[in-house]
This record gives C-alpha cells, sequence and structure tokens, in this order.
C-alpha cells in the first residue's frame, strides 16, 4: 500500500523524477536543458502511475526549469537531453537569451528579498531597544528610511513586435509568443487540437492554450 502513495507536493515528485530518470534530472549536479516537449514524454512513461498526477507533474516540471541550475545550463552549446539522457537538439540564442533574462531577474528579486529581510530586523531590534530605553530613544530620533531609494532601476529587455495569429501561422514547430501569467513568454507550437494548442516553453514546461493567447513575433 505504502508503494502507491500519491505524492502530495512537488518536491517529493522531484525527488522521484530524479530517482526514476537520473540522467535526466538531477537535484545535487549540475542540471541539463530538457527535451522541448518532454512532459509528454513524462506523461507517457509514467502512465498508469498513480502516485503522480498530471497537475502536480507540471507543477514540478514548472518548478525544476525555473531553478537557478537549470537556467543556467540553458546556454548556447549546451544540448537538450530526453529521459534517457541521450542528446538532441541544441539550444538555440534566443532560448539561451531568455533563460539567462530570466535567471538575472530571479536573483534580482532574491537579493531584494534578503535585503529586505534585513532591513526589517534591523527595524525590529532598533523597536525593541527604544522599549527597553525610553530615555535614550527620545535623545536619539531616527529619520524615516525611504524605501524608494534603495531600489535599482533595471534596464529593461528589448520589447520585440507581435502580432496576432492568422490560420496559416497556427502549425506545428511555429515559434509564437504566449501569455501566461503577467509575462509573454517565447513558445514552440508543438500539437494543434480541437480543445487548444499546445505549446513548449522555452524552459521546457508544456501548457495547453486558446489561439487568442497566442502572438506571432517578427
Amino acid at each position: 500500500m505504502e508503494d502507491t502513495q500519491k505524492f502530495s507536493n512537488t518536491k517529493e515528485v522531484l525527488a522521484f523524477l530524479a530517482e526514476t530518470f537520473p540522467k535526466c534530472f538531477t537535484l545535487e549536479n549540475e542540471a541539463k536543458p530538457l527535451k522541448i516537449g518532454i512532459f509528454h514524454d513524462l506523461a507517457s512513461r509514467l502512465e498508469g502511475d498513480e502516485r503522480v498526477s498530471k497537475r502536480l507533474l507540471r507543477m514540478a516540471l514548472r518548478h525544476y526549469t525555473s531553478g537557478w541550475k537549470y537556467l543556467a545550463s540553458v546556454k548556447v552549446g549546451a544540448f537538450r537531453v530526453d529521459l534517457d539522457g541521450e542528446a538532441g537538439d541544441a539550444v538555440d540564442q534566443e532560448h539561451a537569451e531568455h533563460a539567462q533574462v530570466q535567471l538575472k531577474e530571479s536573483k534580482a528579486k532574491a537579493a531584494e528579498k534578503r535585503q529586505q529581510l534585513k532591513q526589517d530586523a534591523a527595524q525590529k531590534r532598533s523597536y525593541k531597544n527604544r522599549a527597553a530605553n525610553p530615555a535614550a530613544a527620545k535623545r536619539t530620533k531616527k529619520p524615516s528610511a525611504n524605501r524608494s531609494d534603495n531600489k535599482t532601476n533595471k534596464p529593461s529587455a528589448p520589447r520585440k513586435v507581435v502580432k496576432e495569429l492568422v490560420e496559416s501561422d497556427v502549425v506545428v514547430g511555429k515559434q509564437v509568443s504566449v501569455k501566461v501569467g503577467k509575462t509573454p513568454m517565447p513558445a514552440t507550437i508543438t500539437d494543434i487540437s480541437k480543445d487548444g494548442i499546445q505549446v513548449q516553453l522555452n524552459s521546457g514546461m508544456s501548457v495547453k492554450v486558446q489561439r487568442e493567447q497566442l502572438r506571432l513575433v517578427n
């Protein structure tokens, strides 16, 4: 019974993937770029395995491909691997540049969060000191911090011209832009069906969208 217990979070799924497909996924060593369409391969290999739901599998794959080690591996000259570790297509320059932008943004957000935590801890210590010594607090009044001064201006990535897709543009292998969340992301059409269009993001994640969500990138 224990062997058939369903995984309850992405951490368990990632540990399972690293153990089941060690030549493709890793939690400790240097990551490798994943084959475009890897989700379909995973779904096929794990079909019938009741421990892994497709929802958790998608979430785990998204978490893995947004990690710093994985994004650092997506660079020009590297080859994407399948579930058995066999090398396939090489990473192109557009995918590599997009991964590096994601990596820089993620590290910048982490640095800002660490800085904010330090400031919050310092303010908390200052408050405790003033509470313990009210006389000293009256003599030394700390000026309020202007958080806007601590923000750094980040150069924005150059924008690409996009336009709506026409019927002839909706073909497998077409390079498009898809809006996932708030940010449009480059992707490749991998499958077309009546209920939607399957696209593969540069990070390796596969999602199903409607044609209205896609744009043609010039």
